[in-house]
């Protein structure tokens, strides 16, 4: 079958966009279209013009018999910000308060669409990284994880609170809460993370960050490196935070239970794009 330039471009942009991060041969696209290494690399170009254009991420080419293309997804200042501010407005919703200082947030990181977006503005962060997994603390971690981990075209690791039969031989820590100060326990299955990966932490909220320390510490059993820690919101309450170098989406403060009140404000993320 004889394709028309259009046609192979559009056929390329949309394999490109399914498969972010990862090196697609030329030689596939040669093959798939019958065509000379020369007119898929023009077509490539097109496309890379384009997508720096558009602002929809970068293509990057390597040349060589093991050469080929790599589509790397890339949320731009704009967007960042316009997601911010987004998340921002969602979050001021009085009725989302709860016991303790938290926010509900079971609708915002069971929105697909929303979880995309943020998932790309993490991973952007930590593009330039090298990261071999995603780490992140069940439950409701596990969504903003796949997420980043999709974009990032990783693996995802999802620690657990409790021993599971299907986990096989595991690893466990005990650690102490930040706000609660109690003792509690994670666990990890040996065969899940191979050791000396170089991980990612991402969770959904992040208070005293003890959880987080009780990560790090799993981390290093299993000689692995944290490259980063990422949170989409973050309590701005906690004075004695057991961590200092993370990025957060959204900061949390002015929590008053009994008046219902609380102040949502942009985190830092949004430096990195400065």
């Amino acid at each position: 079958m004889k394709y028309k330039r259009s046609e192979r471009i559009v056929y390329m942009t949309s394999y490109l966009l399914r498969h972010p991060n990862e090196l697609v041969p030329l030689t596939y696209f040669v093959q798939k279209f019958e065509q000379a290494k020369s007119s898929i690399s023009e077509d490539i170009q097109i496309i890379k013009e384009t997508f720096i254009k558009e602002k929809m991420g970068i293509i990057t080419t390597t040349a060589g018999a093991s050469g080929g293309v790599t589509f790397r997804p890339m949320m731009y200042k704009e967007e960042a910000e316009q997601l911010v501010d987004r998340l921002c407005d969602m979050l001021q919703e009085d009725e989302r308060l709860l016991p303790g200082g938290y926010l509900f947030m079971s609708d915002m990181v069971g929105n697909p669409r929303l979880l995309g977006q943020v998932g790309e503005l993490i991973a952007t962060m930590y593009m330039d990284k090298e990261i071999d997994a995603i780490v992140t603390i069940a439950t409701k971690g596990i969504s903003l994880a796949n997420a980043v981990a999709n974009i990032m075209n990783l693996p995802v690791v999802v620690i657990r609170k409790d021993n599971k039969v299907t986990e096989g031989s595991t690893v466990s820590i005990n650690y102490v809460s930040g706000s609660s100060r109690k003792i509690e326990t994670m666990v990890l299955s040996k065969r899940t993370l191979p050791e000396g990966s170089n991980v990612l932490i991402v969770d959904d909220f992040m208070r005293a960050g003890g959880s987080i320390t009780g990560v790090m510490n799993l981390m290093n059993e299993f000689k692995a490196k944290v490259a980063g820690v990422s949170v989409l919101v973050e309590s701005k309450e906690v004075k004695n935070r057991l961590i200092e170098d993370y990025t957060s989406l959204v900061k949390l403060s002015d929590v008053d239970e009994y008046n219902r009140s609380f102040t949502v404000e942009k985190g830092n993320c949004l430096n990195f794009f400065k």
